[in-house]
């Protein structure tokens, strides 16, 4: 009698869950405050513990049939996953990667460690032939000037047998694999990330130098100007997402460094992210426009549009004023979203 009494005493409780669960659970559900999550957290756990007290106790069917029902909807609400939304998908690559990316400290490091590095390295190795051969070595020398010693147009040319998908293929396999050397080796507290960003830059800034003075220097330029914005700027952002990483295993603000290590990676995924997209793109571009017998002018102009759009993301993406004029007048939308944030 006394079950009976208390269960019937959290009828109002079950009332409440049910609205609760009818609101946030609808075909089209308006984000949940803090305020109702907590409650919603609280009501399930009580009314679980109804149910088993409602089952050890034989009390009516109808009651225990209700209370399973109600415990099921709460569940699918409170634990129910999402699933693929291209809004969703377009919210995360341009409204909160750039904001995390623009914001992440991070970022800043692997920009100018990998920077440094390539220009004293490119200067170094335009200003002194020896330390290009003591860096990258007389073989390494000696085959990409060979590689390059061949115009990509011209008398010639047509015999290269040239094919433009397996080569991005090849690319994007390339691409990707120092991409996530970068990424992986930030395990080791970040060192991996930052030994891999100055080795990249140094070897990267020794060819770039040696080139430069090489008389194959405008072929080589021809070749590397039209992807060069997507693939450094990617490999910047491979750093900084294993710098991110391993950040979480040197400030673990209390946790385990399991528990920040999870945390940290899941603050990496923009960097990573944007990181993927941009290796790509450059394999693209390296294998239909690098690699073909366009003009040196249309290359430039495909490496100064793709830096601009690149500048213009990391800028502008996810600003509030560019949310709000692109959301309707009506009310709602991704503006109200954000408010809500």
């Amino acid at each position: 009698m006394r079950v009976g009494e208390r269960l019937q005493g959290r009828e109002a409780a079950w009332k409440d869950l049910e609205s609760l669960v009818e609101r946030l659970g609808a075909s089209r559900p308006r984000k949940a405050s803090a305020e109702e999550v907590l409650r919603l957290g609280q009501l399930y756990r009580g009314v679980c513990t109804d149910l088993m007290l409602a089952e050890a106790h034989d009390l009516p069917r109808a009651t225990v049939t209700y209370l399973h029902g109600l415990v099921g909807r709460s569940h699918n609400v409170l634990y129910r996953t999402r699933g693929f939304s291209p809004r969703d998908l377009g919210r995360a690559l341009f409204d909160e990667a750039p904001r995390q990316l623009r914001g992440d400290p991070a970022v800043r490091i692997a920009a100018a460690v990998f920077l440094v590095s390539f220009l004293f390295a490119a200067l170094a190795a335009a200003a002194q032939p020896d330390f290009a051969r003591q860096v990258a070595g007389e073989q390494a020398l000696e085959q990409i000037d060979h590689m390059y010693a061949q115009p990509l147009s011209g008398p010639g040319s047509e015999s290269l047998g040239r094919d433009d998908a397996i080569m991005a293929g090849f690319y994007i396999q390339h691409n990707a694999s120092i991409g996530l050397q970068c990424f992986a080796w930030g395990i080791l507290f970040g060192l991996g990330s930052l030994a891999q960003l100055l080795s990249n830059g140094i070897g990267l800034g020794t060819m770039f130098g040696h080139m430069a003075t090489s008389p194959h220097a405008r072929n080589f330029f021809t070749f590397v100007t039209a992807h060069s914005s997507c693939e450094l700027t990617a490999l910047v952002f491979a750093g900084a997402a294993g710098l991110r990483m391993g950040w979480g295993l040197i400030d673990t603000r209390g946790q385990t460094r399991l528990e920040s290590l999870r945390r940290e990676a899941a603050a990496a995924l923009p960097a990573l992210g944007v990181s993927v997209i941009l290796f790509i793109a450059a394999a693209f571009i390296e294998g239909f426009v690098s690699a073909s017998a366009l003009p040196y002018a249309a290359k430039l102009a495909v490496a100064l549009i793709a830096a601009a759009l690149i500048l213009s993301y990391l800028s502008l993406g996810g600003r509030p004023a560019v949310l709000a004029n692109a959301s309707p007048r009506g009310g709602g939308g991704v503006a109200s979203e954000t408010s809500e944030r």
